[in-house]
């Protein structure tokens, strides 16, 4: 599966977990017990019908963004064993927590979750198992190709920097609409005019706030090497240092070879896809490609390899 397909599956997995009380909420207490004494197996912890859904979809996010952090030092191996691992218990144990609230008046009177939280307990382990087993038998990576790229002369004595920025209106703007839609949900719900709708707020809000930061970027190349800096608060940054980068290149690159816009991540490596054409392209030590669509890529490259060459001089 391509990181594209991961992505899709790491969303099905929030929708699931989300989507699971608010489809029996007709049949549900208006608060959830969504913990059980392990002595008597009786409730003694709830939530309200909102964080009860919403809990699970944060925690299994937090999940993918640790074992895709993980992923860039040990090729993935982490992340197929522990992202199937995380969502069979996740989704289990939402569907337990949700049958033992089924049609009961007060969370107090919830069933037992014991039996259904022991048998997700085995089947999380099972898939954690098979994709730990699956990782090994992947074959090898090939050694890669030499790719040679632009470079310039630097005169003795002098510092060099480049700097590039693009941004792309279409995401901006879509961030502007989410996030308020994201404003309007809180002040209906301020104003008393509908019960406050968490359920519609916080995908908006994170919507807004991820589509921001990927709606604009920043490239800049200097003595230490190339940071790459996103939105227009310049947060977050990726920093690779000119002596763990291999070489860079400027190479034309469309949406459609990137998978997208935005934060693209491939089988190659990662685009950061904002408008079509030139790319600056390097190719670090470590990791996957990363790309990134601003102008005067070619520059910014031939900087870069004179900078790695000064350095292992």
């Amino acid at each position: 599966m391509g990181w594209r397909g991961a992505a899709l599956w790491a969303a099905g997995i929030s929708a699931v977990l989300v989507a699971l009380p608010w489809a029996a909420r007709g049949r549900l207490p208006e608060r959830l017990a969504t913990h059980w004494s392990g002595v008597s197996g009786a409730p003694d912890g709830s939530m309200p019908m909102w964080a009860a859904a919403l809990v699970p979809a944060l925690v299994w996010t937090a999940l993918v963004l640790l074992t895709a952090g993980i992923a860039r030092w040990d090729g993935g191996t982490a992340a197929r064993a522990a992202l199937p691992a995380g969502a069979v218990f996740l989704v289990g144990a939402q569907a337990c927590v949700v049958r033992a609230n089924l049609d009961r008046a007060d969370w107090q009177e919830a069933r037992s979750v014991g039996p259904g939280l022991a048998v997700t307990l085995a089947v999380a382990a099972a898939a954690g198992l098979a994709g730990r087993l699956a990782a090994r038998r992947r074959p090898a990576a090939q050694p890669r190709a030499t790719v040679s790229g632009p470079s310039m002369e630097i005169p003795a004595g002098e510092r060099c920097v480049w700097l590039s920025r693009t941004a792309n209106p279409w995401l901006r703007a879509l961030a502007g609409v989410t996030g308020a839609g994201a404003l309007a949900a809180v002040l209906a719900g301020a104003a008393g005019l509908v019960p406050l709708p968490w359920a519609a707020v916080a995908p908006l809000a994170v919507t807004s706030v991820v589509v921001l930061a990927c709606s604009s970027v920043r490239a800049r190349v200097t003595e230490r090497g190339l940071d790459v800096a996103f939105g227009p608060l310049g947060w977050p940054v990726r920093r690779w240092d000119v002596r763990d980068i291999e070489s860079a290149r400027a190479e034309d690159r469309t949406p459609a070879q990137a998978g997208g816009w935005g934060y693209r991540l491939g089988g190659a490596g990662t685009t950061v896809m904002l408008r079509a054409g030139e790319c600056l392209v390097i190719r670090p030590r470590r990791g996957g490609e990363f790309a990134v669509s601003v102008g005067d890529a070619e520059r910014g490259a031939a900087l870069l390899n004179a900078l790695a060459a000064r350095r292992t001089a």
